[in-house]
């Protein structure tokens, strides 16, 4: 008893003896962020080094320590891109890039050769990570249908903000169990294709369908699917912004460019665009537009660039020009 006694007294000794440490350490971190002439509240200034009194401007520290980096970003980009703590997130890989991979060089960390057995020893670790990096047939699905993106999107030339919204629409359809019936090459082409629509880059579906492994019929199809259960907010693709590819592909200038843009606007204006392509429009109004500024382009080059037919672009300048006429002179 006496034992069980003394035990439950040392006890109370310590936490008695705890609450008081905890108390005086709550009132030594006030007293940090409270200044000792005015009793204002600390701000530190970590530009200089300095903390400082908000109220009366004393100066409790100086020559603190600057524990972030030595580097300045000024964006997101710049940021990333300097930063040594690893790279960001992306939807472009299957698992966000948070996993590990062995590297295919059969070196060690200094440098040198590994040898016969050690190498044997790193392709089976190599091919074990491969496996757990896809754990499900989900993962491979979705594995395979990120690389098959990031290959078109290379192929078109589409930028990577692109590809990162193709990567989340393609992931939603999988999530919401869009695709049994259906390819996998054909849901990451639709993804893409309205990826390119929804960020004012589009690509003709010629275009797509040339470097895709599908035929038009199904990526349109699946296109139409796929956009309709996920209720994507699609536009209807502008003329102009086939504008700027055409035109730089082309070696034109900005005034022929301006001038493309203009009988485009006054086409609009007319109604004549409406059920037309808005491929063959553009094609047509870059071509229009190297006449209009005395740059030699034939109608074959501009043909091969928009990968539509001379009698396509042929019949639809003219009805460009006849509107411009109609419209009046060019802005």
């Amino acid at each position: 008893m006496s034992d069980t006694r003394t035990r439950n007294h040392v006890e109370d000794r310590d936490a008695r003896t705890a609450e008081r440490a905890e108390e005086e350490r709550s009132e030594e971190h006030e007293e940090e962020h409270v200044c000792p002439e005015c009793g204002g509240t600390l701000v530190s200034d970590e530009s200089h080094g300095e903390t400082v009194c908000a109220d009366c401007g004393l100066v409790v520290d100086e020559d603190s320590i600057d524990r972030g980096p030595e580097w300045r970003a000024f964006d997101s980009a710049e940021r990333d891109r300097k930063s040594r703590v690893g790279a960001p997130t992306t939807n472009l890989m299957h698992d966000k890039g948070l996993s590990t991979n062995i590297g295919w060089q059969n070196k060690d960390a200094y440098g040198n050769a590994l040898s016969s057995r050690q190498r044997e020893q790193m392709q089976r670790l190599r091919t074990w990570n491969e496996r757990f990096r896809t754990r499900d047939s989900k993962e491979r699905n979705l594995k395979q249908a990120l690389g098959e993106i990031d290959r078109m999107a290379s192929a078109l030339g589409l930028p990577e903000n692109v590809r990162e919204t193709a990567s989340v629409i393609y992931r939603r359809a999988l999530s919401e169990d869009l695709l049994p019936g259906r390819s996998i090459e054909g849901v990451a082409t639709a993804a893409l294709y309205a990826a390119a629509r929804q960020a004012g880059t589009p690509r003709s579906l010629d275009e797509i369908e040339r470097v895709s492994r599908v035929d038009k019929m199904e990526l349109t199809r699946t296109y139409r699917y796929v956009v309709r259960e996920l209720k994507l907010e699609v536009e209807p693709a502008d003329p102009e912004q086939y504008v700027p590819r055409f035109a730089s592909d082309l070696g034109l200038s900005d005034e022929a460019e301006r001038q493309a843009r203009q009988l485009l606007r006054n086409a609009k204006h007319a109604a004549i665009h409406s059920g037309k392509s808005p491929v063959g429009l553009a094609a047509a109004a870059v071509y229009a537009a190297a006449l209009l500024t005395n740059e030699k382009v034939t109608q074959s080059q501009v043909s091969e660039v928009a990968n539509v037919s001379e009698v396509t672009i042929r019949n639809r300048y003219k009805e460009l020009l006849e509107a411009e006429d109609a419209g009046g002179v060019l802005a």
